[in-house]
């Protein structure tokens, strides 16, 4: 006797007018969730891993999903979960490449366990403007403070070459890109999913919702990850955060904390402090150090960013 009712596993890649699209062993499912998420106070997000069902005598072939597995991190904006990387995009010029807002995002990626990857952009602006000298040596002063730390750092502008370098980091995943206005963020997703406004409409009109249509956020499959073709969050707040953690978000401070005198010291007055003694030698860059006692000092007066 033929099951009439089957359960799948998958992910969810599109949230439409409360209709949820599931990928689940290379198909594409059509799911609402079951009504008591809505008293459990939980909402499907698009990235969340689920449990559904699909019964084969209902004529929609609508499912519905059961289950929501526990999530390793969730973002507001853009409105996704289980991001496994963040792709900060920074403009060296118009607007001006800073320090200081680079540590910030660094940090807000860091706090949800996201790994960052830099992306500098307006590379062939600021040649234009500053001259292939100064381009190249304000470049190779980021490259060289921020990958000793670990972090790979990509430049983009519209060269092939740089296009391709980026295409080529996707892993498997799920990918956000992030950063302030203006900085191109629209400009390179539009490069990487340049499919991405036709195949929405292709649902809204699948959905009969036409112009009337809520899409927050779609996942499109990009080399072996899922990237979001939304870009996310310019704002950035640290409320979420407690100032003993923060020295987690700076990777180097971390690993350098683990010599300090005191295991409750947050590298800011306390004596025998390893990360003062490695800033004051050179072996940790100095404004990476201040903005983090500039972040420390906004979480202990819950101070929000913008």
């Amino acid at each position: 006797m033929k099951q009439l009712i089957t359960s799948h596993e998958g992910i969810i890649y599109q949230a439409v007018s409360g209709f949820y699209y599931v990928w689940s062993k290379g198909e594409s499912f059509v799911t609402k969730p079951r009504g008591n998420f809505r008293h459990l106070k939980t909402n499907p997000l698009v990235g969340d891993r689920v449990r559904f069902v699909m019964d084969q005598q209902d004529e929609s072939q609508v499912g519905r999903i059961e289950e929501i597995f526990e999530r390793e991190n969730s973002l507001i904006r853009p409105a996704v979960a289980n991001v496994d990387y963040a792709l900060i995009v920074m403009s060296l010029v118009e607007p001006e490449f800073s320090y200081n807002l680079l540590d910030y995002f660094l940090v807000s990626v860091e706090s949800h366990r996201i790994q960052p990857i830099i992306i500098l952009s307006k590379y062939d602006l600021l040649v234009d403007q500053k001259g292939l000298d100064k381009a190249k040596s304000l470049v190779d002063e980021i490259r060289t403070i921020y990958e000793n730390i670990g972090y790979e750092v990509f430049l983009f502008d519209q060269s092939d070459d740089k296009m391709q370098a980026i295409q080529a980091i996707f892993q498997e995943g799920i990918y956000v890109m992030t950063g302030q206005s203006g900085v191109g963020k629209s400009t390179l997703l539009n490069k990487l999913l340049p499919e991405a406004d036709i195949k929405t409409n292709q649902i809204s009109s699948h959905l009969n919702r036409g112009k009337h249509t809520t899409r927050e956020v779609t996942l499109y499959r990009f080399g072996q990850g899922l990237l979001a073709d939304t870009p996310g969050f310019s704002a950035i707040d640290f409320d979420h955060l407690e100032k003993e953690e923060l020295a987690a978000c700076f990777p180097e401070i971390h690993q350098a904390g683990a010599k300090c005198r005191f295991r409750s010291c947050i590298h800011k007055n306390e004596p025998n402090c390893h990360v003062k003694e490695l800033v004051a030698s050179g072996g940790i860059t100095n404004s990476r150090y201040q903005n983090y006692l500039q972040i420390l000092e906004k979480i202990e007066n819950k101070k929000i960013y913008y």
